[in-house]
């Protein structure tokens, strides 16, 4: 009896399946031409993106790689004017923006124009220009992000900036970086007069970061705010 059971639930089972095989040809072919229009616009946005990357993008990169060097050997002489702007004859960084921005370049340029307005103190600029970058989880992303703390640090804001160095700590984590703004936001605490949250944040220095170059005078900073 029980065997008779299990033969009508399998074939049951089977009838089922059968059913839903049915069903789903039925609806292949009710909706063929609908099925055919998705498959060709999948095609071809796949070969439009592909040939986008190939024919547009790639030659953009290499054109906006050409025309930055200039604006990036301006910047490391510290001629800012000459970086943001151009010379006249090869584009600043300004206008690497206006013209490739959706390139790497582009981006780039974004946080470079970002570190000359906060040498020139447009702190407003340079934070403009420093959310417009995007890090992409490299190692200037916590520069970037550290770097904003330092112009609201400059604005006065020092809610933020110590938001922004401590968000900037956590950013690729590593024994340069992090001990790094962790300290920038623990001295920024201590002028903002909050001095538990300073010896919180230099004690995570002590046992999180051993081998940085803060951990060297670390016990002096936490002896001052224990104190």
């Amino acid at each position: 009896m029980a065997k008779k059971k299990k033969t009508d639930r399998t074939e049951e089972q089977m009838q089922a399946v059968e059913g839903a095989l049915s069903k789903t040809e039925q609806f292949i072919e009710d909706n063929q031409k609908l099925l055919t229009t998705i498959v060709a616009v999948i095609v071809i946005a796949v070969l439009g993106y592909f040939s986008f990357q190939k024919f547009y993008m790639s030659p953009k990169q290499e054109e906006a790689k050409s025309q930055m060097f200039m604006a990036e050997k301006y910047f490391e002489q510290d001629s800012l004017d000459l970086a943001l702007n151009g010379d006249g004859q090869y584009p600043g960084f300004l206008q690497i923006i206006d013209e490739y921005g959706m390139t790497k370049q582009g981006n780039l340029a974004h946080y470079y124009a970002g570190v000359c307005y906060l040498k020139k103190g447009n702190y407003k600029e340079a934070i403009s220009h420093l959310e417009d970058f995007d890090g992409d989880e490299t190692i200037i992303e916590p520069w970037a992000t550290g770097k904003i703390g330092d112009a609201y640090m400059e604005l006065g804001d020092m809610d933020k900036a110590v938001d922004y160095y401590l968000d900037a700590a956590k950013k690729q984590k590593n024994n340069f970086t992090s001990p790094h703004f962790l300290m920038k936001a623990g001295m920024t605490y201590e002028v903002m007069d909050k001095p538990s949250k300073a010896l919180e944040v230099y004690k995570k220095i002590k046992k999180e970061y051993p081998d940085s170059e803060e951990y060297k005078n670390i016990d002096k900073y936490i002896a001052r705010t224990e104190g």
